[in-house]
Formats: structure tokens, C-alpha cells, sequence
């Protein structure tokens, strides 16, 4: 897709993953499903840092969920949220790091129409891509995604140099909704965008007492 630039290689995945993550921005995310393309440039995004990093999936070792994410870079991880959601994640660093990006926004700049079907339910395109549910729901990501190479030449996803913001412009602050190293500032993104969401920091969920819970307090 030459109106978005070339086409990443493996070596700019292939490095700390803060790095990658704050480079990612105003780079473009494509892919072709189905006979339909969308694509989507990157305003906000989320490192973590492998074995070393209490958020990340990989903090405890490998496991059939994690094993992706610990390389080669610039592969995909997807994986099930909350029972309902899709996140998608590139690889970074080295292998054996297990370091990974979330994709937490973006504005989609080719296939509105396509993705205003996937979503639709949304009613403003700049939220179309906004959280990384909605952007893995235009780009169609699921199970299926796990493991795509996005360094394939041939490949149906694929990264472009696009057009990355002034440094001026880049943001730097706490990953949103995560449990564990909350304070750590690992979340990249474009100010003044109107795809980037909202920052919620993580609060413990209430439970609800059940009735043997609410027998023990009459």
C-alpha cells in the first residue's frame, strides 16, 4: 500500500519494546480479510516488558497462552478478554524477552465503510477504532490471528511506515486498567487525538454478596 509508506521490516520490531512502542505511532496497521481491507493508523498503544514486567502475560513464564510472545518479533498475539473482546498485541525485542505492544487505538484512514459494519453500533468514526476491542473488532483480529507474521511479504496484515508525529506531540503515562506495576508510565500516545481513550486507572472490582454473605450480617 504505497500511499501509507513501505512496509515495516522485522529489525524495527526486533528491539526494546518501549522503544517500539513509542514508535509505533502514526504508523499503519492494514489488512486484507475476506476480500475486504481496512486500515488503521496508530494513536495510542501500551508496552510490556516480558519476564521483567508484573502486567505482562509472559511475567510468569511461558505457557500455551504467552508462548508467542516470546519471538521472533513482529508476529501477533491475540487473546480473549472479559469473555466478549478480542486485544491484539505485537511481538518486540529479542527473542525469549516474551515483550509484546497492545494496540489500544487508532484512526482508521481506509475501509470506513467496512469497519462502520463491524462496528456497528458505533456512531462516530473516530471511536471506531478507539479501545483495543474496538480496534482488533475493524480489523477483524480473533483466535485465528494469533501467530500472524506481519513480516511476510505476502501477508494479509501488515505494518507501514505511515507518518509518525512530531516528538513534541508524544505522550508518556500509566497504562490503562491494569492490576499489577500500575505506576509504571508505559502507555504511548498522540495528543489531541480523538481516537485515544480515556485514561482509567485500575480499581479493584466490588463484589457482590451473595445470600449466605448477607444471612452473616442481620
Amino acid at each position: 500500500m504505497q500511499r501509507f509508506g513501505r512496509r515495516l521490516q522485522r529489525s524495527f520490531f526486533d528491539r526494546d519494546v518501549d522503544e517500539v512502542a513509542r514508535d509505533l505511532l502514526g504508523r499503519v496497521i492494514a489488512v486484507d480479510h475476506a476480500g475486504l481491507r481496512v486500515a488503521v493508523r496508530l494513536t495510542e498503544v501500551e508496552a510490556y516488558a516480558g519476564l521483567e514486567d508484573p502486567a505482562s502475560h509472559a511475567f510468569r513464564g511461558r505457557t500455551p497462552r504467552s508462548s508467542i510472545m516470546f519471538g521472533p518479533a513482529g508476529h501477533l498475539y491475540t487473546y480473549f478478554v472479559y469473555g466478549m473482546h478480542w486485544c491484539a498485541n505485537i511481538v518486540a525485542g529479542p527473542v525469549g524477552d516474551a515483550s509484546a505492544v497492545l494496540l489500544r487505538a487508532g484512526e482508521v484512514v481506509d475501509g470506513v465503510d467496512t469497519a462502520r459494519l463491524r462496528r456497528s453500533r458505533v456512531t462516530r468514526d473516530t471511536e471506531l477504532a478507539r479501545g483495543p476491542a474496538g480496534l482488533a473488532t475493524v480489523l477483524a483480529f480473533d483466535a485465528s490471528s494469533n501467530g500472524t507474521d506481519l513480516c511476510r511479504p505476502d501477508g494479509e496484515v501488515a505494518l507501514f511506515t505511515g507518518e509518525p508525529p512530531l516528538a513534541s506531540a508524544v505522550r508518556i503515562g500509566p497504562r490503562v486498567g491494569v492490576a499489577a506495576a500500575a505506576e509504571i508510565e508505559r502507555r504511548f500516545w498522540i495528543e489531541a487525538e480523538p481516537s485515544v481513550s480515556a485514561f482509567r486507572a485500575w480499581t479493584p472490582r466490588k463484589r457482590t454478596a451473595g445470600p449466605a454473605a448477607a444471612l452473616r450480617k442481620r
